[in-house]
This record gives structure tokens, sequence and C-alpha cells, in this order.
């Protein structure tokens, strides 16, 4: 297969700005995905757009689809391809069980570049999106930074009952899970 590269008809650019990121525990998807060469890094990157970022249960980060709410998003910038790589992401992220929505965010180099670039993100489900926002007081992150680590619990370490949709609705109901 050919190399993730930037505007080839079979490949996707994914801005990410959570636990995808270099150095934050979900980056080994990635890692795994540039080893085989069904990724590239295309350097940091801000969405041109406000929008919120809040962490939610188990210390996820989600980026919600308010365009002008919020602040602008410091993450960065893959090229993936459209088959192998885009499923996995996708799979990650939980796509078909209704946690994530990958849609379109336009976004811009953080080196001074003026190109913008309309791309995709995952942005929390519509079902919770905004009511996740309202219970995290309207007030969100820039940038989901190494200060957040220690909330993060990883799937593994989350307790057997645990199921992410509900977990949602808890905390939003009840602040807490």
């Amino acid at each position: 297969m050919a190399m993730a590269e930037e505007g080839g008809d079979d490949v996707s650019l994914i801005f990410v700005y959570g636990t995808l990121k270099r150095g934050f525990y979900n980056h080994k998807l990635i890692d795994s995905l540039i080893q085989t060469t069904d990724a590239a890094f295309l350097g940091p990157h801000t969405t041109v757009d406000s929008f919120p970022l809040v962490c939610g249960p188990h210390g996820i980060p989600y980026l919600i689809n308010l365009p002008g709410s919020g602040t602008r998003i410091h993450g960065e910038l893959y090229s993936v391809s459209s088959g192998l790589g885009l499923a996995r992401l996708d799979e990650l992220e939980g796509i078909d069980r209704g946690h994530y929505e990958r849609l379109p965010v336009a976004v811009a180099a953080e080196c001074g570049g003026e190109r913008v670039r309309v791309v995709e993100a995952y942005f929390a489900h519509r079902e919770f999106g905004e009511a996740l926002w309202k219970r995290c007081g309207e007030e969100g992150l820039s940038e989901y930074g190494v200060d957040m680590v220690n909330n993060y619990v990883r799937r593994k370490d989350r307790p057997p009952e645990s199921n992410f949709i509900l977990d949602i609705q808890k905390f939003i109901s009840q602040g807490k899970i």
C-alpha cells in the first residue's frame, strides 16, 4: 500500500485534539497506522472557528459541534488511509455505536501558514454533545493537554459494568461518574 500522503484520493485528513495526539494514550493506534504507512503526521493545526472542547466521564475529551462557542482548538493533523486507517479510527471512536461523529472542520497550520483546509474531526455525537457542553458550564478548553492525562481512565481500567452512553447520560444528569 502506498504511504498515506496528503491530497490523495484514497486518504482522509483527520484532525485530532485529544487522546489520539502524540504523547497520549490512544496515539499508539496512530503510531501503528504510521508503521504500516496507513497514516502520516502533517503537523500541529488549529481550528479556524471556535468550538467547545470539554472532558466528560472518565476524563474523555469531546469536541462539540457548536461553531462559535468555546475557543479555537489546538490539535494535530494526520493523513489517514481511507480504508484500513479510517476504519480503525472509526472503531476506536465508536462511530457505529453513537459515541462520536466524524464531521468536517476547517483548520490551519500553527506554523503561520494561512492555508485553510477542510478536514474531518471526531465530534461528540449530536445526541449528547450540546447537553455535555451545558453540563460543563459552557466552559471549555483550548487544548487537551498533559495536565489532563491523570483524569483519563483507559477502557480496560473502567468498571466492568461501564457503558459509554449510560455513563454520558449519568454524567450529564448527575455530573459524576
